[in-house]
């Protein structure tokens, strides 16, 4: 009876706990939903309005600029922003791997100020983090000097206003974050795990592959998703290290609200982005959610 007793009073104070949490969290959960619902849904109804003479938004039910996604100029440059993100997220988990790996399995007591040294940097304004990468990129800058010196370059090679310029710009930008989840995932494992692989696979290569990649899975597809969300939307890449040929949905955006005075179109373009970002996150989360069910079997 005693031990009821306990167990009882020990789940009325973790449900009164977690009462606590709830309230202290509704506020801003509140503040956070109500913007970001009316934003939606301003944006939506937008979406389906007309414009005046002046190029004014007016409210009412048209089609024409949900009609208009069809066109195959923006079909395009949707299918160039998709393909600019996904190849983004393959070149940061390329570049993040061997780094979070390094620091969270040999960087010994140094590791958190590695990491530091990593994550300080990008806390500078990202469009001035933007126009210095811009440099360095550029026919003068110091990264084609130096390919250059050594035979790597001629004249003639250029990286800025070419998608190698603007997928450049996006791995600077974004790549710290998918060094952070990897680095999470690769601090929380246990070490005992690899050098047990080691004695089962033969070798530093199949323990990773049959290891440490199905171990770290869930912070490497945090990391893409975290990466894939911001470079599928921008826009500062592509007009500071792009060309016409090499927009993005961003800048298609940014021109129909502040230059084409297209407040519609530009809505319908916003939804279209939003649509092929929800579907990326729903498969996120289907995946956390497949990957936790199989850890609790």
């Amino acid at each position: 009876m005693a031990l009821l007793r306990n167990s009882s009073r020990t789940r009325r104070r973790d449900t009164s706990g977690n009462r606590i949490w709830v309230w202290f969290m509704l506020p801003g959960t509140l503040w956070m939903a109500g913007f970001l619902v009316a934003s939606l849904l301003l944006v939506a109804v937008l979406a389906v309005g007309t414009t005046d003479e002046l190029g004014n938004p007016r409210f009412g039910f048209d089609l024409s600029a949900v009609r208009a996604l069809a066109d195959p100029a923006y079909t395009e440059v949707l299918a160039r922003s998709l393909g600019y993100a996904l190849l983004t997220c393959l070149i940061c988990l390329l570049i993040a791997y061997p780094v979070a790996y390094t620091i969270a399995l040999y960087g010994g007591r140094y590791k958190h100020a590695l990491i530091a040294a990593i994550v300080v940097p990008f806390f500078a304004n990202y469009l001035v983090r933007m126009y210095g990468w811009s440099v360095v990129l550029s026919d003068d800058g110091p990264l084609l000097r130096a390919l250059r010196a050594i035979g790597l370059a001629d004249g003639g090679t250029k990286i800025l206003n070419s998608s190698l310029g603007v997928i450049a710009g996006l791995v600077y930008g974004f790549v710290v974050f998918m060094i952070i989840p990897l680095y999470a995932a690769l601090e929380r494992l246990d070490v005992s795990l690899i050098e047990a692989g080691r004695d089962l696979y033969g070798g530093p290569v199949r323990t990773f592959f049959f290891v440490t990649l199905p171990a770290t899975r869930q912070g490497a597809a945090a990391g893409l998703v975290l990466v894939f969300l911001p470079a599928m939307g921008d826009f500062v890449s592509a007009q500071l290290m792009g060309g016409p040929d090499q927009i993005m949905i961003g800048n298609l955006i940014q021109d129909k609200f502040f230059q084409g005075q297209n407040w519609p179109l530009g809505s319908a373009l916003t939804m279209l982005l939003m649509l092929v970002l929800l579907i990326g996150m729903l498969g996120y989360l289907r995946r956390t959610r497949k990957d936790e069910a199989e850890a609790l079997r």
